[in-house]
């Protein structure tokens, strides 16, 4: 018994010796991310575009026209149409972004700088697959000029195939 006694505080420290825990592996590990900005609003959104934009020296633009209309087209169809901009400034125009109105619409633009007195061309194609009758879309245009966005649409009458 008094060879039991004197195991007892031997074996148990060489259990908690024995089973000494890895502390490297326990470690949490933690890295450095960006900081997420909070959900904005739609007007934040937009007022961050704005200034975006207009955060370059600022030119004037005129568009051969602000609206278009389809006339009668099947249900189905893909349409496009080209606007054409002129650098009207003394400073290169910078078309940012063209942010469509719904997920029908497919901007592209002309992404290099427009020198003054140049022209570039905006195109919006629509798709008139889930749409029937009157529609009426329309497309923000953000470049760096006084009045961002510029507004730019299209209506179309669609008929059943």
């Amino acid at each position: 018994m008094k060879n039991f006694i004197k195991i007892v505080p031997l074996v148990a420290a060489m259990a908690l010796v024995s089973c000494k825990k890895d502390q490297t592996a326990d470690q949490l590990i933690v890295q450095e991310e960006t900081a997420l900005t909070p959900p904005q609003s739609v007007e934040d959104a937009q007022a961050e575009m704005v200034q975006a934009a207009q955060s370059k020296p600022l030119t004037n633009i005129a568009l051969s026209e602000a609206q278009f209309d389809f006339g009668k087209i099947k249900k189905g169809d893909q349409k496009e149409h080209v606007y054409e901009v002129t650098n009207t400034g003394e400073n290169p125009l910078i078309i940012s972004q063209v942010k469509p109105g719904c997920g029908c619409t497919v901007p592209d633009y002309t992404k290099d700088p427009i020198l003054p007195g140049q022209k570039g061309k905006i195109t919006l194609k629509f798709d008139s697959s889930n749409f029937d009758g009157l529609v009426n879309k329309q497309a923000e245009v953000y470049a760096n000029v006084e009045k961002a966005p510029i507004v730019i649409s299209f209506s179309a009458d669609i008929q059943p195939k």
